[in-house]
């Protein structure tokens, strides 16, 4: 990735320096009137994150123009059913009661975001009906498939309840991907062949659109994640079956599938004919959750370095898609903290805040450079200054380098799903032997840039103690744990090799890496939780189980 020269930095500060007192001009670029869209994803069974973006006032001073509330913050979990049958949910019942309390919930965070002039969206699983209903009228084996007649007559009348009893809602934001139960006691979901066009999306889709976009000019935004968001002929096929709509938008990860840096990038971006909005995760849960520094903006915006081998005529950025496809950029929606399981849990949002807010700015100035986002970002919000302004951007750019040499390579040669959420397995083994070598030799690489990322953290003149203090503490996190992958990834190749000797170092190195990185509360107080060695949840082979056997077997 080119870096500019401090003399080309402290010309563009100077150019943003200008334009910090006459930002009106950033504001006139409203050729398409783009969704600026945020989300709090919180962790699912856990109590919600207790995190500045769920204040609609303070997203809006951000940049963004409406709010996406999470999964379990949904009406469809909310609305009565009267309509359909008042006994579905009697008055008085233990279900009638939890919904009542989650509807004044939801109305209370709407009067926040409307007070605001914010715009509101609801994120909602489909399909999803009280128990009650679904056991009423005998549709344990049938409601999940929206050719149903009763299953379309009930999707018909939970739309219709939504939006009459939640009339400040905006819009639907609709996953059939997956769906989630953990906080919704007295309701079950299930789509069948989520991944046909034929058989379950253009059917939900045609629905959808006409209660939604059609009959009550409301705003659909129908999420591609695990249905049609990798196979371009299913998309196409879905594109070229649905009718366009104003009010009808396609949302579309970045990425080829989760958010794994070295995933290609998606290729349904640009194509069809409906406008599509990008969905991007500001604090990643493959990657730390905002507990280290990782700024993938300049990435996703201007194109991620492994993507560099990517054919000239596609796409590969979010900048080139609105350069190419104008028509179809709808907007950008981020998710300003969440995604995945538990931890880490961070006490300062300053990394996913970089992220959130570089989003949300150039989503609605993209005639503006990345760079030219940044360098506002860290004058106006980190109050940073001449130097220190091209430090800040190069310790940002090598976090992201460092981060995809740490996890995988340039070259994905690694199996991406070894480590996520707070958790480290034992990682698969790399084949080839051009692919192994660069892989070990990338993780070298990956812990010299965190070493620079610290010295530079040091270095910056940062506004206030509290900051300076994270911005260390956190770089050091990141220089700690990426020293355990390292040390890992090493020992996984040792013991492959049969090197024993090799596997007994890694294994004395390990033991001082955990030792120091557990260190970090202490040293560091406003750092996220930890790493821990023992972790399970979505990883198969545990690499501290497997590094305990190893001590066994060497």
């Amino acid at each position: 990735m080119k870096k500019l020269s401090l003399k080309s930095y402290f010309s563009l500060t100077f150019l943003v320096l200008v334009s910090v007192f006459n930002t009106d001009v950033l504001a006139q670029n409203d050729i398409a009137s783009p969704l600026i869209l945020d989300m709090v994803h919180h962790n699912p069974g856990e109590a919600p994150y207790q995190s500045a973006y769920n204040d609609p006032a303070v997203i809006k001073e951000m940049g963004y123009n409406g709010k996406v509330y999470f999964l379990f913050e949904s009406p469809a979990l909310a609305i009565n059913w009267e309509s359909v049958d008042p006994d579905i949910l009697p008055k008085g019942s233990e279900e009638r009661q939890w919904v009542d309390a989650k509807a004044a919930q939801i109305k209370e965070m709407h009067a926040k975001s409307k007070a605001q002039d914010m715009a509101i969206y609801a994120m909602s699983d489909l399909v999803l009906f009280p128990k009650r209903l679904i056991e009423k009228f005998g549709i344990e084996n049938t409601f999940g498939d929206p050719n149903n007649a009763l299953t379309e007559k009930f999707i018909r009348a939970q739309i219709n309840e939504m939006f009459d009893q939640f009339p400040d809602l905006d819009g639907l934001v609709v996953r059939i991907g997956e769906t989630y139960l953990h906080d919704a006691p007295y309701h079950q979901g299930a789509i069948e062949n989520k991944k046909s066009p034929e058989k379950t999306i253009i059917p939900l889709m045609e629905i959808l659109r006409e209660e939604i976009c059609v009959k009550r000019n409301k705003q659909l935004v129908f999420r591609t994640w695990i249905a049609f968001d990798k196979n371009i002929k299913d998309y196409l096929e879905v594109s070229d079956a649905i009718e366009p709509h104003d009010n009808l938008v396609i949302s579309i990860k970045h990425c080829e599938g989760d958010f794994h840096r070295s995933n290609a990038f998606s290729k349904v971006i640009g194509q069809g004919r409906h406008r599509q909005i990008i969905e991007v995760q500001s604090a990643r849960e493959y990657e730390g959750k905002g507990a280290y520094p990782n700024y993938i903006a300049n990435g996703v915006i201007e194109g991620f370095e492994e993507h560099a081998w990517m054919p000239e005529e596609q796409i590969n950025s979010i900048s080139e898609f609105v350069g190419k496809k104008p028509d179809l950029y709808a907007g950008i929606w981020t998710w300003s903290r969440g995604g995945g399981w538990e931890g880490p849990y961070i006490k300062s949002e300053m990394w996913c805040d970089l992220n959130a807010w570089v989003m949300a700015q150039w989503g609605q100035n993209t005639d503006k450079s990345e760079a030219f986002i940044f360098n506002r970002y860290a004058i106006e919000r980190l109050k940073l200054k001449g130097e220190d302004v091209a430090k800040f951007r190069e310790l940002c750019l090598l976090s992201a380098e460092a981060v995809v040499r740490g996890r995988n390579s340039t070259f994905r040669d690694m199996n991406p799903w070894w480590t996520r959420d707070q958790g480290i397995a034992w990682p698969g083994a790399v084949k080839g032997e051009v692919e192994r070598k660069r892989n070990l030799e990338q993780k070298d690489e990956s812990v010299a840039k965190w070493k620079t990322i610290v010295k530079l953290a040091k270095s910056i003149k940062w506004d206030s103690e509290a900051t300076k203090n994270h911005a260390i503490g956190s770089s050091e996190y990141g220089l700690r744990l990426y020293k355990i992958y390292r040390i890992i990834i090493n020992m996984a190749d040792a013991e492959k090799q049969g090197d024993t000797k090799a596997v007994k170092k890694w294994i004395k190195a390990y033991d001082k890496a955990w030792e120091h990185y557990n260190k970090l509360p202490q040293q560091y107080p406003s750092v996220a939780t930890l790493y821990t060695q023992k972790y399970d949840r979505h990883i198969s082979n545990n690499a501290d189980k497997k590094i305990n056997e190893l001590r066994t077997k060497y």
